[in-house]
């Protein structure tokens, strides 16, 4: 695999070998021992898949300490662009957002580690697999920033208005945001 780092601290583009012939196409989904050794947090402690249809855009979510989530997606059907925002306090590129077309075709995959809101839109109908680690899911510590804060300036690729969760759309900005999360301290003891 190669894994390519972004200019955001922590974030990382995993680009799978992928052993390809007549029959088809195999590749590994998940190595812990080879992700770990990339900085990619190896415990898988629930794994998400959602369909979206095309024209939706979900996010930017996340969950606060100490039900924080690392996720690694890849897109499994269809294309999708990705996009998580810094929102470790104290961080270089605090507020900085990163993102990218993953598709069930480039076979890419987003290590988002805790401390990002993440979100996606649906370029066309499309699944997305999300291997999260750290803990489970915690309602009680759901979080988010909105989609379309200017300070932030993301760069979605949406034709007209996408079709947003009201949930999502009352989500804080930025400068209104508290963040729960402080650069170097989601790292976890071992």
């Amino acid at each position: 695999m190669n894994v390519i780092e972004t200019k955001i601290p922590g974030l990382l583009v995993v680009e799978p070998r992928v052993f390809e012939d007549e029959r088809g196409w195999f590749m590994e989904e998940h190595n812990a021992e080879r992700f770990a050794e990339a900085g990619i947090e190896p415990g898988v402690t629930q794994i998400n898949h959602s369909f979206s249809r095309q024209g939706v855009l979900r996010g930017l979510h996340f969950q606060a300490p100490p039900f924080d989530q690392t996720k690694l997606v890849r897109c499994v059907a269809g294309r999708l662009f990705d996009a998580v925002v810094d929102i470790r306090r104290g961080s270089p590129t605090y507020g900085q957002w990163f993102g990218l077309e993953l598709s069930a075709e480039n076979k890419k995959a987003l290590f988002v580690p805790s401390g990002f809101a993440h979100g996606f839109c649906a370029l066309t109908d499309c699944e997305l697999l999300y291997l999260c680690g750290h803990a489970g899911y915690d309602k009680s510590s759901e979080g988010g920033l909105v989609y379309s804060d200017e300070q932030v300036g993301i760069d979605w690729p949406t034709d007209g208005t996408p079709l947003v969760n009201p949930r999502d759309l009352g989500f804080p900005t930025l400068s209104e945001l508290e963040s729960p999360f402080t650069f170097g301290k989601e790292e976890r003891d071992a």
